[in-house]
């Protein structure tokens, strides 16, 4: 490596397999070391899921109160926030690579109604899922070949795409709902399998997949290393562009099952569904503890931020609160998470240290 830049060095080595650098003499634990920051979100994750269930026990007392009601009601948080957490492993994945991608919404509508056409459902189930999937894993290679080769921003890309796909599915539908009768895509949502709803069992398959994808393959690795620094990625030997296009096939791919899922939920799909999906998956990312600007970023926490988000809903709507309200505290703990990225537990001691005032003799 003789001749690279220094600071490139650590994600060189990180690319090639090499693990991340060792963190000094020091020898800080987890709870101070940058090792363990995503450790101290996920506990911080956890610690608000708590605070917002105590409130539920709080405020609806006699339905937590029922025996075996919470259990259900833990179900049906989860599945209602299945489809977003399916989408936010894409996302996920996108952000850490230091992209982003405005379209998830759109690209489900465009895969759910392409799937759900007269046509496609006249050939059975199997075709109906083979054509959602493909059409996310289309769309979501479009935009890594506009973004890797056209040299468009990501944020423009995909943007323009939204707007494409809304058009695209309005055009194939005619505006209008298309109602599906396939009973093995309708039983989805509506059944179980070993007393767990069938969107929880998809949900927790996609998670499981991703976390493996990102933290014990190459693929994950090079996803981190292209995030934190591209020119030392390519100096590593990565194919940025190539990597890129397969990161937002990636992202195509998940909302080809979030089509699915979402059609199921309501047994038919048409051009306005998961509106502001992009930006409930980008939410959760983001207070997740992915850095918007790229490199860092767990799947786990983008989970514990798909589950508080739909807590909080479930929370607003058993106190039939607004949902305005609802929106304004949503963009506040946005907000929040944000700004704690900022400002980190080390970066608030090394200010300290820096400016440590001397007393005088």
């Amino acid at each position: 490596m003789t001749g690279l830049p220094a600071q490139t060095a650590p994600a060189v080595k990180e690319a090639l397999g090499g693990g991340p650098e060792p963190e000094g003499p020091r020898g800080n634990g987890w709870w101070k070391s940058d090792a363990g920051e995503s450790t101290r979100r996920n506990l911080a994750l956890i610690a608000v899921l708590a605070g917002l269930i105590l409130i539920g026990i709080i405020t609806k007392p006699d339905l937590y109160g029922q025996e075996g009601w919470w259990i259900s009601n833990v179900w049906a948080i989860l599945k209602l926030g299945s489809t977003v957490g399916v989408i936010a492993v894409g996302m996920t994945f996108v952000i850490i690579g230091g992209g982003i991608d405005l379209s998830v919404g759109a690209i489900i509508a465009l895969a759910g109604v392409w799937s759900t056409t007269v046509a496609t459902q006249e050939m059975g189930t199997f075709f109906m899922i083979l054509t959602a999937l493909t059409v996310g894993v289309g769309v979501g290679l479009i935009n890594g070949f506009l973004i890797s080769y056209g040299r468009l921003v990501p944020f423009i890309a995909t943007l323009a795409m939204l707007v494409a796909a809304r058009g695209l599915a309005a055009w194939i539908s005619n505006k209008q709902t298309q109602q599906t009768d396939n009973r093995t895509i309708n039983a989805i949502a509506a059944e179980s399998f070993l007393g767990v709803p069938l969107l929880v069992w998809i949900l927790g398959i996609v998670v499981l997949l991703g976390w493996v994808l990102l933290n014990r393959t190459t693929f994950g690795r090079r996803t981190v290393a292209i995030g934190g620094n591209v020119e030392a990625a390519r100096l590593a030997g990565i194919n940025v562009r190539l990597h890129t296009m397969m990161l937002y096939a990636l992202a195509g791919l998940c909302c080809g099952i979030g089509a699915i899922m979402l059609t199921s939920i309501g047994t038919s799909a048409q051009a306005a569904m998961a509106t502001n999906y992009e930006l409930d998956a980008i939410a959760a990312v983001i207070i997740g503890g992915t850095l918007l600007s790229g490199g860092r970023g767990t799947i786990v926490g983008s989970l514990l931020g798909v589950v508080i988000f739909s807590t909080i809903t479930n929370l607003f709507t058993l106190n039939a609160l607004s949902s305005e309200v609802q929106n304004m505290v949503k963009g506040g703990i946005i907000v929040a998470a944000v700004l704690i990225q900022q400002f980190r537990f080390n970066s608030v001691s090394l200010f300290f240290k820096r400016n440590r005032v001397t007393a005088p003799s």
